[in-house]
């Protein structure tokens, strides 16, 4: 028997949000890449963490866990430290050497508001000195 994941979307009561991560240098989904999602209900309360995943092949994350009635605020960490660590590690020995290579930002936060009953659908482009997120569809 295969087990199946399903994808919590938004309801009348809750926001959703998915994700995915193009790496623009290489012009190629971002594969690996570890994703935590928080959440807070109100501009004073403390982000909470709801869970963890990380991009697959199409560097999407396609199983980070539903947000919990009252949401109004989320925040996605994305761990680009590890993963341009890797893919330097991987690049051609011959290659020439970029002055310091490797991520200028060893991570990208993004933090948004959210309204019930709204799926969120936030792609990061990313490059190792550069970032760019957008609310997509």
């Amino acid at each position: 028997m295969r087990s199946r994941r399903v994808t919590v979307l938004s309801t009348d009561t809750t926001a959703s949000v998915s994700t995915h991560i193009l790496d623009t240098s290489i012009g190629r989904p971002a594969a690996s890449v570890a994703v935590s999602l928080a959440a807070r209900g109100g501009s004073d309360a403390p982000y909470v963490t709801l869970g963890a995943s990380a991009t697959d092949a199409d560097g999407r994350c396609k199983d980070l866990p539903a947000l919990p009635e009252g949401t109004t605020h989320v925040r996605l960490a994305f761990d680009t430290e590890t993963y341009f660590s890797k893919k330097q590690a991987e690049a051609q020995q011959d290659a020439p050497r970029v002055r310091d290579s490797g991520a200028f930002f060893p991570e990208v936060t993004i933090a948004f508001a959210v309204v019930p009953g709204e799926h969120y659908h936030v792609p990061l482009l990313l490059n190792p000195f550069g970032y760019s997120v957008y609310r997509g569809s």
